[in-house]
């Protein structure tokens, strides 16, 4: 029971994790290209402002008042990148390289297939960083308008990476596209050999929670970029076969046998990971609860980040160039003329739109009952306070009633970075023996000290008689100041938040 129990919270979090990666990609085909083609109308729209305007006559927009907001200036960034990254794509030919990869010999290939995977896995690990400076340059506040030239060399080097990037995974598509035509079957088994060595580098390792969470979340990411590559796979061969249905059941089989390789490995991985290591199975459960916590925290009106962008920090699944090589095989793959061709792609669309809104909808309810069961919701709803001008924490007595966000400045940013969350900190309560006394005055002529108003009672603690060790840390954290966040349901969060974040 304890192995079954084991492999169904492992799976759970393989399926959530999954479900997220399918709601990030499939985000990139049926929100994005709304909320751009929203932001260019709103752009086109309103030329009377220009980029930054004293007073509008017609909109009332005040001096250096911004046409765009950040959330629209990211999104047309993203649409700009996919556009010339598919135009890109046209230049590189497909069958070429498989014809290329397919007069290779054996060895090769595998040597190929492997560096293709290694190379993968760096191309992710930097990709978001080039990414978010090209978000953070493209809407971060600028004093000049010259500095917004600096947007130019990130928006090239964010072109570059996820051109190259799609064409580091069309050839690995290509090598697995071999591997499934070869006729001994040699270089597939080969390929799913590749995957048990895995076990060796992994299996006789010290890990801890924090290293098996990215092993977790990598595997994750491996586990859908997979099924995307076999779906690429599948399309151009049922092209080459003119789209017969006979040979779809010819490599079905294929299909399966590499999906059944992975998860074997994946199972028996962690199986020995979680035992040589002394981890239990609840750990999973904590694991799925942290990647709900990003969702749900995404999902808010005060969020600071998209959850595509929250999802690829996470697991370093970057959908941008996955999502324009599956259009550019797509579109090379499926020949659509005439009127009806055209009512097929609305409708599929459609479906698609359908599929993320419902897709949406139940990952953020069950994010919901992840997080309150983990007794995570209060992290949702805790503000960083700011304390008034000229006084220090330590003099800050009484605790803040009402909107936490009430005495923030409007013009205060709500974040320091556009892709970062912030971090909430929570502050012990202020106790009056731990109130340090105010500071002597030096000799140097001053301003005679403002009084300070006496405490509320109501808003002071009493602690009972503590121990030494108490004191010692009560002495440590009585220069802090106290915050009291609202208690709130964590089923207030908006269900039907579907387009990702907003950045205000």
């Amino acid at each position: 029971m304890t192995g079954l129990r084991w492999y169904l919270l492992f799976e759970k979090l393989m399926i959530f994790g999954f479900f997220l990666c399918l709601d990030a990609f499939l985000y990139v085909f049926t929100l994005l290209p709304l909320r751009v083609l929203l932001a260019l109308l709103h752009l086109f729209t309103l030329p009377c402002c220009g980029l930054r305007a004293n007073v509008c006559p017609y909109c009332n927009r005040s001096s250096g008042s911004l046409l765009l907001q950040p959330a629209q200036v990211c999104d047309i960034l993203k649409g700009l990148i996919m556009v010339l990254c598919y135009s890109m794509m046209h230049y590189v030919d497909y069958s070429m390289m498989y014809h290329l990869i397919r007069g290779q010999s054996v060895i090769k290939l595998y040597i190929i297939y492997n560096m293709l995977e290694v190379a993968d896995r760096l191309f992710s690990s930097f990709g978001q960083d080039i990414l978010d400076a090209l978000y953070w340059t493209a809407t971060e506040p600028k004093e000049r308008k010259r500095d917004s030239i600096g947007v130019i060399p990130h928006f090239i080097m964010a072109v570059f990476y996820v051109f190259l990037h799609a064409i580091l995974i069309m050839v690995q598509a290509s090598t697995l596209n071999v591997a499934f035509n070869s006729h001994n079957k040699s270089l597939l088994t080969i390929m799913m050999s590749n995957n048990f060595v895995e076990i060796k580098g992994s299996v006789f390792k010290k890990f801890e929670k924090n290293n098996l969470f990215q092993m977790s979340n990598s595997d994750i990411k491996e586990r859908f970029t997979n099924y995307v590559l076999l779906l690429i796979v599948c399309l151009r061969n049922m092209e080459q076969f003119s789209w017969n249905p006979d040979h779809l059941w010819v490599l079905l089989p294929d299909v399966f046998m590499v999906i059944a390789s992975e998860i074997a490995v994946d199972i028996i991985k962690h199986a020995f990971i979680t035992k040589f290591n002394e981890i239990t199975a609840d750990v999973y459960s904590e694991y799925r609860a942290s990647l709900a916590f990003d969702l749900v925290s995404s999902r808010q009106k005060n969020a600071c980040t998209d959850y595509s962008d929250s999802v690829a920090r996470r697991m370093g699944f970057i959908p941008l160039p996955l999502a324009v090589l599956l259009i550019r095989v797509v579109m090379s793959s499926v020949n659509v003329q005439g009127a009806l061709s055209y009512s097929c792609l609305l409708l599929f669309y459609l479906g698609m739109v359908t599929l993320k809104v419902l897709n949406s909808i139940v990952l953020l309810g069950k994010s919901c009952v992840y997080v309150k069961r983990a007794n995570m919701e209060d992290k949702l709803f805790e503000r960083p306070s700011t304390a008034a001008p000229g006084k220090t924490p330590s003099r800050t007595r009484k605790t803040s009633r009402g909107d936490p966000w009430s005495e923030r400045s409007p013009s205060s940013p709500s974040c320091t970075s556009i892709t970062a969350q912030p971090t909430p900190t929570a502050s012990p309560t202020l106790r009056p023996e731990t109130v340090p006394p105010p500071p002597t005055t030096s000799t140097t002529p001053a301003s005679p000290p403002i009084p300070e108003p006496d405490p509320d009672p109501d808003t002071l603690t009493t602690s009972p008689p503590a121990t030494p060790e108490q004191k010692e840390e009560e002495g440590m954290e009585g220069t802090e100041q106290k915050h009291r966040t609202p208690k709130k349901d964590l089923l207030d969060v908006d269900r039907f938040t579907i387009c990702g974040n907003r950045i205000d």
